[in-house]
C-alpha cells in the first residue's frame, strides 16, 4: 500500500487566492480548488471543511502575516502612532505583485456578510488606534486612509502607477502627517 498523499495547506491556499483573482470568488469552490491542486475534493474539505472556512484561513494567514511585519518593524508593543506609521511604512513596501496578491484576497473578503464583518473589525482597530482628541491623532487617521486609498487605487488597477511614484505617494502622505516619534509632524 503508497504511503498517504500530504496536501500542503499553504499552497492551497495560495492557489485559493489565484483563483479568486483571476477567475473570481464565485469560482473559488472546494471542488475548483481541489481540481486545480490536483487533490480530492475530500481532501480539500479534510483541510478546511467549508469554503466559508476557507475564506476563515485566508484572511487568518494574512492577518498572521500582517502582524508578523507589524512586529519586525516597531517590535511587539508599538504605540498607536508607531504603529499607524508602521501600516503605511509596510503598505508603501508593497510591491505590484504583493498589490496583485491583495486584490484578491480583498475581493474574498468583500464577498459575504461574514468577511465583509472580519474585515470592518480589522479595519475599525486600525483606524481605533488614531487619539482623535489630539491633532496629531487627526493627522494619523487622515494619514491612514490615505494610504488605504491609495492602496486601494492600485491594487484593483484603478489607477496605474509605476513603482517610484507609488513610493512618491506612500513618502508624502507620511511626511505631511503623520507626526515623528516625537509627537511633532513630519516635514
Amino acid at each position: 500500500m503508497g504511503r498517504p498523499r500530504v496536501i500542503d495547506r499553504e499552497r492551497l491556499l495560495d492557489m485559493a487566492e489565484d483563483i479568486a483573482r483571476h477567475e473570481g470568488v464565485a469560482r473559488l469552490t472546494l471542488g475548483a480548488l481541489a481540481l486545480a491542486a490536483g487533490v480530492s475534493k475530500g481532501g480539500v474539505q479534510a483541510i478546511f471543511g467549508t469554503k466559508d472556512q476557507l475564506m476563515d484561513a485566508l484572511f487568518a494567514r494574512w492577518v498572521g502575516e500582517y502582524d508578523s511585519e507589524l512586529t519586525a518593524k516597531v517590535g511587539p508593543t508599538p504605540s498607536p502612532l508607531q504603529a499607524l506609521g508602521a501600516h503605511i511604512d509596510l503598505t508603501r513596501d508593497i510591491d505590484e505583485a504583493e498589490a496583485h496578491r491583495a486584490a484578491g484576497l480583498l475581493t474574498v473578503l468583500l464577498s459575504t456578510a461574514d468577511q465583509r464583518q472580519k474585515s470592518n473589525d480589522w479595519y475599525r482597530g486600525r483606524l481605533d488606534l488614531a487619539d482623535l482628541s489630539t491633532p496629531q491623532g487627526r493627522r494619523a487617521r487622515i494619514a491612514f486612509l490615505a494610504t488605504e486609498g491609495a492602496f486601494f487605487l492600485r491594487c484593483f488597477g484603478l489607477l496605474k502607477m509605476d513603482e517610484p511614484e507609488w513610493h512618491d505617494i506612500l513618502d508624502d502622505i507620511r511626511r505631511e502627517l503623520m507626526p515623528d516619534n516625537s509627537g511633532k509632524l513630519n516635514q
